[in-house]
C-alpha cells in the first residue's frame, strides 16, 4: 500500500496543494445533472508546462477528497480517473463511496492482484466505470461483472461503429455513457441508439433558431433589468416585480439563502430592493433567467449550474487579482454569467449584446474574449475543457500571476456557491 501522507509518493516531489480541477457534466436521458467527471492537473512546472502524470496519483486525489469533494459535486455523482498507483493505495479511506464512480481505462487490462483489489473495492461499495469501450465485450473478461457503467468517446468512434456497438454493450446490461459529445446532433443520435448519460458541453452550444421566442418570464426578466439600467425608481421595479407573483416568490427565496450573504431574513419585494442594492438584484435576475425554463418544465439545471459557477469564479478571480476595486468583481461576475446567454436564448452573442446594455469592456470579453474580463473568461472555459484545453491553462496562469493553489481554492468555493444558488432557484 502507499502511504499517501508522504510527499514522495508523488511521481513529481510537487507540493500536495498546487493542483486545480475540471468539472465537467454528465447528463441524463433527461437532460437532467447527474454527475461530474473530475479533472484533475497539477501547477505549471516550468518551461515542460502541466505534469498531466500527477493528475491521477494519490496523494493529489486525497488531497482533493481533504477539501471535501462534497463541496464539488453539491449533490451529483462524482467520476474519478485512476491508475494502478491509486486502486492499490488507501486514499479509499478519504472517499465517498456512495458519491463516487472509479473511472479505470481501457488500455489498463487488469489481471492478477490488481483485478482483486477492483473486486475488494467493489465489495466494500464503489462502483466502477470503464472508458473508451468498444464492441468486443468478451474481452473484458473477469472485469465485467465489477462495472457498472461503460464510457464510448465519440472523438474516437464512427458514426457507423457507434451504431453497431451500441447495441452489443446495451445487452451487457451495463450504463452507457457518451462522452465529448460536443453537438445536439451527436445527442440526438445517442438518444436513439438508448444511451443513458452524456458527457460534454453540448448543451452550452448555442442552437440558434429563427424566430425564436424568448418566454413571458424571460421577457418580464429582461424588462426589469431594463429597469435598474435606466436607473428607475425603486417603486416603479417593485411593482415590474410583483405584477409576476411566481418571479417574486423566487427571488424572496434566492435572496434568502446562505450565498446571497444577507444577515437577516428579507419578508417584501420592497425590502429585497433596498438591501439587495441595484447591482446585487441584477445579478440574481440574471441568475433568474437560466432557472427560468426549469420554471416552466423543462430541465435545464446544467446550464444553470455552469453559468452561475462561471460567474462566481470569474468574480472571485477578480477580487483575488484586483483586490479594493469594488465594481471590478460585479463586472467580472456579469460577464461569466452572460457568456452563456447565447445557449440559454438561442441567439448570437452579437444580437443579445446589441440587446442588452452592457459596457464595451464587457462586450469585448463576450465577443472577442479581449481584454482582463476576456483574459479571466478564457482561463475558465479552458478549465471546462480541461482535457482539450489543458494547454492554455498555464499561459492563463502566468500571465494573471496565479497560482494553481489559488485557482484551486477559487474554484472549490464557485462550485459550492453555484451549486448552492441552483438548488434554489429551481
Amino acid at each position: 500500500m502507499i502511504d499517501t501522507a508522504s510527499p514522495d509518493n508523488t511521481r513529481s516531489h510537487l507540493r500536495v496543494r498546487d493542483f486545480y480541477l475540471g468539472r465537467q457534466p454528465i447528463l441524463g436521458r433527461d437532460q437532467a445533472l447527474y454527475g461530474y467527471e473530475l479533472l484533475f492537473r497539477s501547477a505549471p512546472l516550468g518551461p515542460a508546462g502541466i505534469d498531466s502524470d500527477l493528475s491521477a496519483t494519490a496523494a493529489v486525489i486525497a488531497h482533493a477528497a481533504q477539501l471535501g469533494l462534497d463541496r464539488v459535486l453539491g449533490g451529483a455523482c462524482g467520476f474519478l480517473n485512476v491508475d494502478a498507483e491509486v486502486l492499490n493505495s488507501d486514499i479509499f479511506a478519504f472517499l465517498p463511496r456512495e458519491k463516487l464512480v472509479l473511472e479505470i481505462p481501457q488500455s489498463m487490462q487488469p489481471g492478477g492482484p490488481l483485478l482483486d483489489r477492483i473486486a475488494e473495492l467493489a465489495g466494500h461499495g464503489f462502483r466502477f466505470a470503464l472508458s473508451d469501450v468498444g464492441g468486443e465485450t468478451p474481452g473484458y473478461g473477469q472485469l465485467l461483472p465489477m462495472l457498472d457503467y461503460l464510457k464510448i468517446n465519440l472523438r474516437n468512434t464512427s458514426q457507423e461503429a457507434l451504431e453497431c456497438i451500441a447495441p452489443q454493450l446495451k445487452a451487457t446490461g451495463k450504463k452507457l455513457v457518451a462522452e465529448k459529445v460536443e453537438t445536439r446532433e451527436e445527442f440526438d443520435s445517442c438518444m436513439a441508439l438508448g444511451i443513458d448519460y452524456f458527457q460534454g458541453f453540448y448543451f452550452a452550444r448555442p442552437a440558434i433558431i429563427s424566430g425564436r421566442k424568448l418566454s413571458p418570464g424571460q421577457v418580464v426578466l429582461l424588462e426589469l433589468m431594463n429597469l435598474i439600467d435606466a436607473d428607475a425608481d425603486n417603486i416603479v421595479i417593485e411593482r415590474a416585480v410583483k405584477k409576476d407573483v411566481p418571479l417574486a416568490l423566487n427571488l424572496l427565496r434566492l435572496v434568502n439563502t446562505p450565498a446571497a450573504g444577507i444577515v437577516h431574513r428579507v419578508d417584501s419585494v420592497s425590502q429585497a430592493v433596498t438591501v439587495l442594492g441595484r447591482r446585487q438584484l441584477q445579478r440574481w435576475l440574471q441568475i433568474m433567467l437560466y432557472a427560468e425554463p426549469a420554471r416552466r418544465g423543462e430541465s435545464m439545471p446544467p446550464l444553470l449550474t455552469l453559468a452561475t459557477a462561471r460567474g462566481r469564479l470569474l468574480e472571485l478571480l477578480a477580487q483575488r487579482l484586483r483586490p479594493g476595486q469594488r465594481s471590478v468583481p460585479e463586472i467580472a461576475f456579469t460577464v461569466g454569467i452572460m457568456s452563456l446567454m447565447d445557449a440559454l436564448f438561442g441567439m448570437p452573442m452579437d444580437e443579445i449584446v446589441q440587446q442588452m446594455p452592457v459596457s464595451e469592456e464587457v462586450a469585448d470579453a463576450l465577443l472577442k474574449r479581449s481584454g482582463f474580463f476576456g483574459e479571466l473568461l478564457r482561463l475558465a472555459e479552458s478549465i471546462e475543457m480541461m482535457d482539450e484545453g489543458e494547454q492554455h491553462v498555464a499561459p492563463a496562469l502566468a500571465e494573471l500571476a496565479l497560482s494553481a493553489e489559488d485557482l484551486g481554492e477559487l474554484e472549490v468555493a464557485a462550485f459550492e456557491w453555484s451549486d448552492n444558488v441552483a438548488r434554489y432557484a429551481i
